[in-house]
């Protein structure tokens, strides 16, 4: 047997390939390959708590605009920049760092290939930003730096005002329009999904809520309230009542609506399980030159209330209550049990006593307050004319409500549809969630913002902080039973 001997065989490559050569050609794999392609990771928290911040913008010199996933992470990859020190305005809807002496709100750092950059961010809102629920890309920079690789796309990109019901022990889950990837023009007929009750293992961010959605049979996220007629279909009024034999059904209103933004024709819609799909029950109202406007109706967020002697009424509202009926199947299908509800037009600022208009919004039952609760969007507001949510508290749901406490504030963006979700927390806690729909329309021509525009956000509201106290003070006699 030959003995082994692999000197030859070294020195007949090293004709061929330098060891000197062999040196630089690594020496340049590493400094221009792997590591001049690996991104800088920016993390942004809040300061003091540390807590990862979504939806923080940071905005170069030349316009390039990188924003926070819901880990509170940027995968910074320009390569103009790599190892230069570079000015970054920082845009928060509530996080900030102090004004400079030129009145700019920056940071400036250096990213470097593989390097690590953390900014501290103050806030200066009550409501704490726990991250995005809906579209895509949720984790995008946490995945471009090899973090969060099991999170997967629903497969949709963007989803418009939320509605939610508790139905057979499941939360039910339906929104608006809806963007896909393939194309403008996305859903319009409603989208839908379905999670447990309480969906979320901790209120602290990361947010991670998976969405189990109503798909067809190529597992795509398809329409569920598709009804005869031109235009998209809009749910609302969504709902579970009982029959008189004690069985629960699913059930909203819908608005037929020709573009841009004309109604024309509403009735009412009953859940069906064996096709996942919302079938019409009747049309109440079509539009015609003596009904120009849909009478009242089940509309907006709705909500149960045992009223002082007993009887539970099914309580309907966006953000207060508009009107009522009896909570069962059979009379939220009759017209004659249908009763209107003058809501409070105006309610008072806790801060200056300036009243504020209600826009949009949701109200409930609050067990850790014994008092109802609403979050509600101001009509006209400042600094963003339909972006400024405040808290107010009530003794009954029909008020009288106040003083309000602002809560969140955006620059020159809309947060417009602001839904509670009671069911989330335990009744002993003082932890407060609600969602809105972060969008440009209406807004003042702002930039969209990448991934967010056109979706979801969850916040959380701590209700003993101590800038609440305002709105917590006793307006009156209690009645606020909700079951």
């Amino acid at each position: 047997m030959k003995p082994c001997n692999t000197l030859p065989d070294l020195r007949r490559f090293e004709r061929v390939f330098p060891i000197h050569l062999i040196c630089w050609c690594g020496f340049l794999f590493l400094s221009t390959g792997i590591l001049k392609g690996q991104p800088c990771r920016i993390e942004v928290v809040e300061k003091g708590g540390g807590w990862p911040v979504p939806l923080v913008e940071l905005r170069t010199t030349h316009q390039s605009r990188l924003i926070t996933d819901n880990a509170g992470l940027i995968a910074f990859d320009l390569p103009e920049l790599m190892n230069q020190e570079t000015w970054f305005d920082v845009i928060g809807h509530g996080y900030e760092v102090p004004k400079d002496g030129f009145g700019m709100r920056g940071v400036r750092l250096k990213p470097t290939p593989g390097g690590s950059l953390k900014i501290e961010l103050n806030r200066s809102i009550i409501a704490r930003r726990l991250g995005r629920i809906t579209g895509g890309g949720i984790f995008a920079e946490s995945q471009k730096l090899g973090l969060a690789l099991d999170w997967r796309e629903p497969g949709i990109l963007g989803c418009d005002s939320i509605q939610n019901a508790v139905h057979r022990n499941r939360m039910f889950w339906l929104w608006g329009d809806t963007t896909l990837a393939r194309y403008p023009l996305g859903i319009f007929h409603g989208t839908s999904a379905t999670t447990a009750i309480k969906p979320l293992a901790t209120f602290e961010p990361p947010l991670r809520l998976k969405l189990d959605y109503i798909t067809d049979d190529k597992g795509t996220p398809r329409a569920i309230a598709q009804m005869t007629g031109e235009g998209p279909t809009w749910v609302s009024g969504y709902l579970s009542l009982p029959d008189k034999t004690g069985t629960s059904h699913l059930v909203g209103s819908f608005l037929k609506i020709k573009p841009p933004m004309d109604a024309y024709q509403a009735g009412l819609c009953v859940w069906k399980d064996a096709t996942s799909h919302f079938e019409l029950l009747r049309i109440f109202w079509t539009r015609s030159d003596s009904t120009p406007k849909p009478p009242p109706y089940p509309d907006g967020h709705p909500l149960l209330w045992k009223d002082p002697v007993g009887k539970t009424w099914a309580l309907f509202g966006n953000p207060l209550p508009t009107f009522r009926c009896p909570a069962t199947f059979e009379a939220w299908q009759d017209p004659s049990t249908w009763e209107s509800l003058k809501p409070q037009e105006h309610i008072p600022s806790a801060k200056d006593g300036k009243t504020i208009k209600p826009h949009s919004g949701s109200i409930a039952w609050n067990p850790w307050r014994k008092r109802w609760i609403t979050v509600f969007m101001e009509a006209f507001g400042e600094p963003s004319t339909f972006g400024e949510l405040w808290y107010a508290e009530a003794d009954a749901p029909t008020g009288p409500w106040g003083p309000a406490v602002k809560i969140l504030s955006h620059e020159n963006y809309t947060f417009y549809n602001p839904r509670l979700h009671p069911e989330f927390t335990p009744e002993n806690s003082p932890i407060l969630l609600f969602e809105g729909t972060y969008t440009m329309q209406f807004a003042n021509k702002p930039a969209p913002t990448p991934r967010y525009d056109y979706n979801q956000v969850l916040y959380r509201l701590d209700l003993n902080h101590p800038a609440l106290s305002p709105a917590q003070q006793t307006l009156g006699t209690s009645s606020g039973e909700n079951h």
